[in-house]
């Protein structure tokens, strides 16, 4: 079915909506900043790659530690006022490790803080951010609502790298952190514009134990939540090691760094492009057009395998990215449509524990792998494993007949 282009943009008109959406450009635009930023501030401090990866994980143990209790906070009280205050404390973190670092008093330890800060945060406000959507637009135009966040986001991760190494060369990475700190408390201060009418139910009134219960038997009592989440534990640990850990070494001997850097952005570019073209197209069943779209992200880890020419990676890198936006778009019509708003935190903080738990393994297991049996050999294999998960998921009815929620003349909670 067929969108019209101005019904793309309705999401919009309604008030709250476009505050929010504001607010994700500018703290989007920081989160994409920041690993450059910080890469470079912690290597201003100590050179070797164990002090980064340090301070790396230092943020995200954190983050996958209090994920379910970060989805409890955002499902008890107002998602934006969580989103605003994780917003002023992300950029308060991210102002304090700037300063230290402008001023050469940081050490390695204050960066190790701060990024666990930053995690903890991360654990609350990724969940409210997730759930919030339904409360802000008719149900009707929760795909092009979701379609526009990611449209934004494919930009920005474009140009946020790029604008923190420019910052980082012509100023210092400690400029860069400050611009970074800067996008969040800016957010921060456009969510205060959003109002979301309180909750008449699951407003505090059980313990915090119930509440995960609760979300675990929503998690499990919906076979096409459970069975996807479980597919994406092992892709995201194949991707993480396939693509992310054995893919910049192979690169770096083969296409080299410009052209790995080239193929980054082609899969941007099939990301944005595919956003354009899901403003006009409506999802009939989510998931499956989901999984198909996540099957096609095998195609570069099958084309580097293969050995395949610049040219080739490129069409494959491109291809992927479309197939990264269907998926997304998919999950969250899937999830917003098909959960209770009042239980959308806690799901969402299942479904981000789940499919993140095993991506350290497969960033521990996939180096040792290709030293024994070759670089080309085991990303070869990553990736057609990765495409035999991702079909072998449409195996669930549940998954593939999963249908888009019927369409009502309410609001979910928006106001004008």
């Amino acid at each position: 079915m067929k969108v019209g282009a101005r019904d793309g943009l309705a999401p919009l008109r309604e008030p709250n909506y476009r505050w929010f959406f504001a607010a994700r450009v500018a703290s989007m635009t920081g989160t994409t900043m920041a690993s450059v930023a910080l890469a470079f501030a912690v290597l201003h401090i100590d050179d070797s790659p164990t002090a980064l990866g340090t301070v790396l994980a230092a943020h995200s143990i954190p983050l996958v530690v209090f994920l379910l209790l970060g989805g409890v906070i955002a499902d008890r009280f107002d998602r934006a006022r969580v989103m605003r205050l994780c917003n002023l404390l992300a950029g308060l973190s991210q102002l304090t490790s700037a300063v230290l670092v402008i001023s050469d008093r940081a050490h390695l330890w204050h960066l190790i803080v701060l990024a666990a800060v930053n995690g903890t945060v991360a654990a609350a406000s990724q969940p409210a951010m997730a759930g919030v959507v339904p409360q802000l637009v008719p149900r009707d135009q929760l795909q092009s609502a979701n379609v526009l966040l990611s449209m934004v986001r494919g930009g920005l991760t474009v140009i946020g790298p790029s604008l923190a190494a420019l910052i980082v060369v012509t100023a210092g990475p400690g400029w860069a952190l400050a611009a970074d700190a800067s996008t969040y408390l800016v957010s921060a201060a456009l969510l205060l514009r959003v109002h979301i009418p309180p909750r008449t139910v699951g407003a505090g009134s059980e313990s915090m134990l119930t509440e995960l219960r609760e979300g675990w038997r929503v998690f499990v009592g919906n076979t096409w939540l459970w069975v996807v989440v479980v597919a994406f534990a092992l892709l995201n640990a194949i991707h993480s090691g396939a693509s992310s850990t054995l893919g910049p070494v192979l690169a770096k001997d083969t296409i080299g760094e410009r052209g790995w850097g080239l193929l980054l952005s082609a899969e941007a570019i099939g990301l944005l492009v595919t956003t354009a073209v899901l403003l006009r197209v409506r999802f009939g069943r989510p998931l499956l057009a989901g999984m198909l779209g996540c099957a096609l992200f095998s195609a570069p880890l099958i084309a580097l395998g293969l050995d395949a020419p610049l040219t080739v990676l490129l069409v494959a890198a491109f291809v992927a990215g479309m197939g990264i936006e269907v998926f997304g778009i998919g999950w969250n019509l899937a999830m917003q449509e098909n959960i209770d708003e009042h239980l959308l935190s806690r799901a969402y903080s299942y479904d981000m524990l789940g499919s993140w738990v095993a991506m350290p393994v497969g960033q521990l297991l996939f180096g040792p792998l290709g030293l024994v049996f070759g670089l080309r050999e085991v990303i070869l294999a990553g990736g057609l494993l990765y495409l035999t998960i991702a079909l072998a998921t449409l195996a669930s009815r549940a998954v593939r007949d999963l249908r888009r929620a019927p369409t009502l003349n309410t609001t979910s909670g928006s106001t004008s």
